[in-house]
Order: structure tokens, then sequence, then C-alpha cells
């Protein structure tokens, strides 16, 4: 066999393989996509429901000498990253540090991070920003004591004053194929506007639940975005695996028909080398 038909075989050969896992991956992603979409879905009842009744203790109560409610002058910000512990999810990592990027451009005063996931970590280390926390590991599923673990961490250090305030950095999921890099200020919070759904009866009173119920609401928003970044990290994912699957096929088709146009050029020669040695015996 020509060398050159060896070659292309094997190269033949090792995108098939390559197909395969991108396939497997695919449909792995898809399967952790569905998931992660029930777990938000599940998450709704609780968050709207402390929503409602943080609207109508707020309402009652003096929210201004809440310290997780008071703004000051802004002199250190933190920023909560979020981004996942891997790769091959296309500009799924890179479009969360692009809006980082975009929004430390915008200054407004000395920044410390909160890094969660290895890409963010590595990123903000590789440039020589101050962390003040990582979180690695938060796995395919998060759970509500990982954004629990994350709240308590970023309360401390406002209350301390070690930041004025704090802003959340994450990929906002919006269908398989888009995904919203956003940001949001999670402190000092603002709590929700609006009238509150139902009555509450409050014990001992207004100001005590408010003291209890924020940082719960807190939680409750970093869990909720937590599960939409993971949601964001799968479907990103799918759709590069996708890409790459589809980009594998138009390969080997190429490949094929240059294998077949380089194995006809070879049994034409080889015709006309029987044709003319054939012509010089007569």
């Amino acid at each position: 066999m020509p060398q050159g038909l060896r070659d292309i075989r094997r190269r033949i050969r090792s995108v098939e393989s390559t197909r395969k896992i991108t396939q497997a991956m695919k449909m792995v992603a898809a399967a952790k996509l569905r998931r992660a979409q029930e777990s938000a879905e599940a998450s709704r009842p609780y968050a709207e429901r402390i929503e409602d009744a943080l609207r109508s203790v707020a309402a009652d109560a003096s929210a201004g000498r809440m310290p997780l409610l008071r703004a000051r002058p802004v002199q250190r910000i933190g920023y909560v990253v979020v981004t996942g512990d891997r790769g091959l999810s296309g500009p799924y990592n890179a479009n969360v540090l692009r809006r980082l990027q975009q929004e430390l451009a915008g200054g407004g005063g000395e920044a410390t991070f909160f890094a969660v996931g290895r890409k963010g970590r590595d990123y903000l280390r590789r440039r020589g920003h101050t962390l003040t926390k990582e979180y690695i590991g938060i796995g395919d599923y998060p759970r509500y004591t990982q954004a629990q673990a994350i709240g308590e961490d970023i309360v401390a250090a406002f209350t301390k004053g070690e930041v004025d305030e704090v802003r959340l950095v994450y990929a906002q999921f919006v269908t398989v194929m888009t995904q919203n890099p956003s940001v949001q200020v999670l402190l000092p919070l603002k709590p929700p506007e609006g009238k509150a759904a139902r009555q509450y009866i409050y014990e001992p009173d207004a100001e005590s639940v408010l003291d209890k119920l924020v940082p719960h609401y807190l939680y409750a928003l970093l869990y909720r975005s937590l599960l939409e970044a993971k949601a964001s990290e799968w479907g990103a994912r799918m759709t590069a695996m996708d890409s790459a699957t589809r980009n594998s096929e138009d390969l080997i088709k190429g490949l094929v028909l240059r294998l077949n146009r380089l194995r006809q050029a070879a049994i034409t020669n080889e015709i006309a080398e029987i044709v003319g040695g054939a012509n010089a015996l007569q």
C-alpha cells in the first residue's frame, strides 16, 4: 500500500475515534443538562416563597438598620466569579472571564476575588489578582450547603468591612444555545420590590425575623446562580461537542474522498504500466 494511502487511512481511524468520544460527551452533557434544569426548577418554589416573605418583612421592619442591607461608600469590591472546573465547554469560561474583565475595566474600587471553579481560579492567579477564597470541586450538581458556605464567607467579609460591595459574575442560563454572562450585586442586599402575595405574622417582631431571613435569601440567590451557571456549562459543553462531532464527520468525508481519489490514481497508474509493458513486449 502506498505511504500516502496508509497515512490517510490512519488519520481516518484517528478522527473516527475522536468522533466517538465527542458523541459520548455530547450525550452525557445532554443528560446532565436536563438534570441541572430540573434542579433549577425544583429550587424556584423555595426561592419565590422566601422572596415573598422578605418583601413582606422589609415593608414592616426598619430595613435600614440591617448591616447586610445598608449601603456604604465603595472602596473595595469583592467579586464572586463562577466558572467551571473543566474545559471542553466552548466559550463558556472565556465569556464569563471576559465579562469580569469588562467589569474591572470600569473601575469602582480595589478588587478582591472569591473564585468558584478551577478555571476562574487559575485565570485570576495567572494575572496576579488577590484571592480571598477559592471553592473547587463544586461538582456536577451544586448543593444548597455549598451556596451557604460561600454566602457565609462573603457575609463575614462584608460585615467586617473587608469589602464594601459584593458582585456575582456568572453565566445566566437562557437556552441550550445561549448563556448570558451577567453581573449581579449581592451585597448590600436589596430587598425585592412590590407587594407581598400573603400576609405574615411575625414572632417576636419583624426586625428579628428580618435578621434571620436576609442571610437565607442571600443563600437562595447564590444557590440559584450556581444552578444556572452549571446548566449554562452543560449547555455550552453539549453545543461544543455537537459542533466537534459534525466537524469530525465533515473531515472524515473529505479524507474518504481524498483516499478514493488516490486509490483511483494508483489503479490508473498500475493499468498504464501494465499496458505499457505489454506494448513493449510486442
